[in-house]
């Protein structure tokens, strides 16, 4: 095994069955130059693929679990605002108008706003210590819900909860690429966010048998917030214990697979691995083009991502369901949802491809809003019901597979920060829009909320498309200039550090 990553010799590339060759003659001086520094460097392998694969199950069985259930907590605290109003919140805190969608809105604000920022102290400091400190800190927001008597209350206790909230996501993501290959990340991505499904479906059984409190000195959605958030305090505490600073220092693995690890990243994720932040260098990613295009995508996917995630409880009690009923059928969708994500997520990185798998997530949502837009909910129930499926397959895989694609593309550790730190919280941004557009004043139907979320999620589709094509476009007009064709997968990142103004680079589709 290796004592370092110098100690690695030039192997078979795994995903070719043998090295990538290049034929000078082929080429301009340039390209030929090109061509040898890549013959010469190392390639994306592995000797002991055996190994690699046990390395694999370390880590997914370390970090998986926990992650999972800490974006659980997260989604639960996030989210109870639409169960606690199916119990009589506005009510209870006499709330006027549309004083309830303006509580939600007033989340995103400090969530756009600290996410750049609080995900940079992250990289700096390390994952492993902000991820847990920001879960105790919106913990102990959601309890202090129990205390809110009005509606200024509750709107300062979102204001925090939203800052608290705001870079976890992202600095989610950013943590598992310092630990899995590219082509291994969808599908642990997804079956972190598939606890964000689950945490729905958890939240509608939650508050299933929370609402049945009907005594005692609280209100039951404040009961609601105080097992939500107790919780979550608790579990913070053990996972500021239990994760791993880097796969470099994980003392859970050997001397050997800590090399092992350290290789796999620097050839197949970063460009260079734990990289000292540095500001100027890491906002140069918005120089990239690209870039535009991804936060553009991030935009679109954020409107029916929260339309569902903020009123599915809403539209499902369209359906003629009382208060407890509402939440429970409120728990399949959810689950099928996360089944949804991790098959598209699975199939995404088994052929190494992102965007066509966005693309059908995207439609997924557009048709499931269009169906249920253009149907008498109350005559055809059922098919209403399976159009509540239908947005939650379109909300879940895109935004996974979405920031996945782009982190897959940025080699850069400090850039890919800013990125995710940018592209997550902008989607997250989009409820602003979904709070206002359903609108109290078009119950039951919401046409209007309905038929703006559709269209977000077919200009989604479309973004996502133009983007694929461009690059795969620009792949084949480099593998012209190079004389060969090359993947992705065929250039270690190491050698991607400044992106696309490097001839060898390719985009991962």
């Amino acid at each position: 095994m290796y004592t370092s990553d110098k100690d690695v010799p030039d192997v078979v590339n795994p995903y070719n069955d043998g090295k990538v060759t290049y034929d000078a003659s082929t080429t301009g001086s340039r390209d030929a130059e090109s061509a040898r520094d890549i013959q010469n460097s190392h390639t994306v392998h592995v000797i002991d693929h055996h190994a690699e694969r046990a390395l694999c199950r370390k880590f997914d069985l370390r970090l998986l679990p926990v992650l999972a259930c800490m974006y659980l907590f997260n989604a639960l605290d996030k989210g109870n605002l639409g169960n606690a109003k199916t119990a009589g919140l506005e009510r209870d805190l006499h709330f006027e108008n549309n004083q309830y969608n303006v509580l939600l809105s007033v989340f995103y604000v400090p969530y756009v706003i600290f996410a750049p920022p609080i995900g940079m102290l992250g990289k700096k400091f390390g994952p492993s210590r902000v991820l847990p400190i920001m879960m105790c800190c919106f913990g102990i927001f959601t309890v202090l819900g129990i205390a809110a008597k009005n509606f200024a209350g509750m709107m300062v206790l979102r204001w925090f909860l939203g800052m608290s909230e705001s870079a976890f996501f992202p600095l989610v993501i950013y943590y598992q690429t310092t630990f899995y290959r590219r082509g291994e990340l969808a599908r642990r991505l997804a079956i972190f966010y598939a606890a964000s499904n689950i945490a729905s479906a958890f939240s509608g059984l939650l508050s299933f048998g929370v609402f049945q409190i009907d005594s005692g000195p609280l209100y039951s959605w404040r009961y609601l917030f105080l097992i939500e958030g107790t919780a979550t305090i608790l579990f913070s505490l053990f996972a500021y214990w239990y994760l791993p600073g880097s796969a470099a220092t994980a003392r859970f693995l050997s001397p050997s697979e800590r090399a092992l690890a350290f290789h796999r990243i620097q050839v197949d994720s970063s460009s260079t691995v734990n990289e000292p932040f540095n500001l100027r260098d890491s906002l140069k990613i918005f120089l990239m083009p690209a870039t535009y295009g991804f936060l553009c995508i991030e935009i679109c996917l954020g409107v029916p991502l929260q339309s569902v995630t903020l009123f599915l409880p809403q539209i499902v009690s369209e359906l003629g369901y009382n208060t407890v009923k509402t939440n429970l059928y409120t728990v399949a969708p959810n689950i099928s949802g996360a089944i949804v994500l991790l098959i598209l997520a699975f199939s995404s990185d088994y052929i190494r491809l992102r965007s066509p798998f966005i693309v059908l997530g995207f439609l997924f949502t557009f048709t499931g809003f269009l169906i249920y837009l253009s149907i008498d909910v109350a005559s055809q129930i059922r098919v209403a019901y399976f159009a509540t499926f239908m947005m939650t397959w379109g909300t879940s895989a895109p935004s996974v597979l979405l920031s996945t694609w782009y982190n897959n593309n940025v080699a850069h550790e400090g850039r890919r920060v800013v990125l995710t730190s940018v592209g997550v919280p902008l989607a997250n941004l989009m409820g602003v829009v979904s709070s206002n557009i359903f609108q109290n004043k078009d119950a039951p139907k919401y046409i209007p909320a309905l038929a703006t979320t559709a269209a977000f999620g077919a200009t989604g589709a479309l973004l996502t498309g133009l983007l694929g094509v461009y690059m795969a476009l620009d792949n084949a007009k480099r593998d012209r200039r190079l004389g060969r064709v090359l993947g992705a997968k065929d250039v270690p990142t190491e050698r991607l550090r400044d992106g696309p103004s490097v001839e060898e680079f390719r985009w991962f589709l």
